[in-house]
């Protein structure tokens, strides 16, 4: 009965293995980017200062909101809409979002003068962008991304079923074994942080539920989606403009009531709906960066008057439960040591998805000749693994290198990161793995030093100067293994054969 059951277990434990192994590997390089995306996302607010070195002014939520309102009142015309978030002990711009003239336009404004800022450029917001959407059109590459979520969840789960010695797997790595090595690699850095990954890939599935479980919705409202988002947030109030100019109501006493209405929690965000016309709606949130929950309630005003029109805190169980598990997704609530262990889990994410990879190659190779499928995916490998991230310093560099006013900028930053990306996918089909390791390390390891001697060493700063010695300890730590991949391989020593006595 035992040797039975051993039997099942092990078969069990054979299949979860198969569907581990080929769950990754169907979406692995997607996943890659993803995560890798991902982790730099964790210093969103981070990166976009780093790459905004002339704006070092700094104001408080409020005054900051005055004088971005006070910019966009009299340089925009025919807006329908103003969305603006507020800076805080992370960021120092304004983020604004707004229509003039019938063009979408988003841009950091200054948080003294509500001016947009010297430098335009995208920031932290391009990698947290590529993250969720993969740079595609709505809703594809989200739903790609839903799907990417999906099997990476089933990885873990499989993963964790098919071991048989996990726990021994976190402290087990035996050096130059070939694929033993790859596979202890591969565990360890998916076993010490597994219930981090578990977090991560399912509050990230989550957060796109309504893509990956529409049916309910449908069932509940079929067509009509205004009513579900009616329902799914009372607090909001829109009304539709009404045709009549009117000026803006002086917004510092809005701020004031909103502020003491959430208990003196500061300004997060502040919405103005039809600005310049007499249905013009003003709505304020309070900022989420100390609570884990996104959003917890709103006061909309009265744009022509200021006077308050509707108040609301939610404290409805299942959305404060979204709200709280969308949180943990997006670390917003984040103190300095969490905010790198969450960049800490998911460089270890990101690198177990890699190894993975490599893996499937590493063994099937020491088993036969690889199959031609085989040797794309292992070029692939090549152009990905080492593309995403030169793609990522490339488009820092290009944050460098063009001019503060040129046409469409962030733009130009965008296509060079992906341009780059694409040009290392490339080279990774056309060269033997043998150089194509070699060469897009070492111009990773380049891309990564270039910028850090380009940053912005004027600024100072301990975030500045954080930001350029990561980017040169990437740059040394690629060094010795570059070094060890152009090292001549070794002939295999025959072995010999004892002589039998006669």
């Amino acid at each position: 009965m035992n040797r039975a059951t051993g039997m099942i277990r092990d078969g069990a434990r054979q299949c979860m293995a198969w569907l581990h192994g080929w769950t990754g590997l169907l979406l692995g390089h997607i996943l890659f980017i993803m995560c890798f995306t991902g982790t730099l996302t964790v210093f969103k607010p981070e990166i976009s200062r780093w790459m905004r070195p002339e704006t070092v002014a700094t104001a408080s939520p409020t005054d900051a909101i005055l004088a971005a309102t006070h910019w966009l009142e009299h340089n925009t015309t025919g807006s329908t809409g103003w969305y603006l978030a507020a800076p805080d002990g992370r960021a120092n711009t304004v983020e604004a979002t707004y229509d003039s003239d019938g063009k979408y336009l988003a841009h950091a404004l200054d948080p003294r003068t509500g001016v947009p800022v010297a430098r335009e450029t995208l920031g932290g917001e391009f990698f947290y962008r590529l993250h969720f959407e993969l740079e595609l059109p709505y809703p594809w590459g989200r739903l790609l991304a839903s799907l990417a979520a999906m099997t990476m969840l089933v990885a873990l789960v499989t993963g964790i079923i098919a071991h048989k010695r996990i726990f021994k797997d976190i402290f087990t790595f035996r050096p130059s074994k070939r694929q033993r090595s790859w596979l202890d690699g591969h565990n360890a850095l998916a076993v010490l942080a597994i219930p981090f990954h578990i977090m991560i890939t399912f509050t990230g599935l989550l957060t796109l539920a309504s893509l990956n479980l529409p049916w309910g919705i449908t069932a509940a409202y079929g067509e009509d989606v205004m009513t579900m988002y009616a329902d799914l947030t009372p607090g909001s109030l829109t009304r539709p403009a009404i045709g009549e100019e009117a000026p803006l109501a002086p917004i510092a006493p809005m701020l004031a009531t909103a502020q003491r209405h959430f208990g003196n929690t500061p300004i997060g965000r502040v919405y103005v709906f039809n600005p310049g016309d007499k249905g013009a709606v003003v709505t304020v949130y309070p900022s989420d960066a100390d609570a884990i929950g996104y959003m917890p309630g709103e006061i909309s005003f009265d744009g022509a008057n200021g006077k308050t029109l509707k108040t609301w805190t939610e404290a409805r169980p299942g959305i404060r439960t979204y709200q709280t598990v969308y949180g943990l997704h997006m670390a917003r609530f984040a103190p300095w040591l969490t905010r790198w262990l969450y960049l800490l889990c998911g460089a270890m994410l990101t690198l177990a998805i890699a190894t993975g990879m490599i893996l499937w190659i590493v063994k099937r190779r020491e088993r036969t000749p690889l199959s031609i499928g085989n040797r794309i995916l292992e070029r692939l490998n090549v152009g990905v693994l080492t593309g995403t991230p030169l793609g990522a310093a490339a488009f820092l560099l290009a944050n460098r290198l063009l001019p503060l006013g040129g046409a469409a900028r962030a733009e130009t930053e965008v296509s060079t990161a992906l341009w780059t990306t694409g040009a290392a996918v490339m080279i990774g089909l056309l060269l033997p793995p043998a150089m194509g390791w070699p060469t897009l390390l070492g111009a990773l390891a380049i891309a990564c030093l270039s910028t850090a001697l380009l940053g912005p060493i004027w600024a100072g700063g301990l975030l500045m100067t954080t930001i350029n010695l990561m980017l040169v300890t990437t740059a040394l730590a690629l060094l010795p293994v570059i070094r060890r991949l152009l090292r001549p391989k070794r002939a295999p020593v025959p072995i010999r054969s004892r002589t039998v006595p006669a």
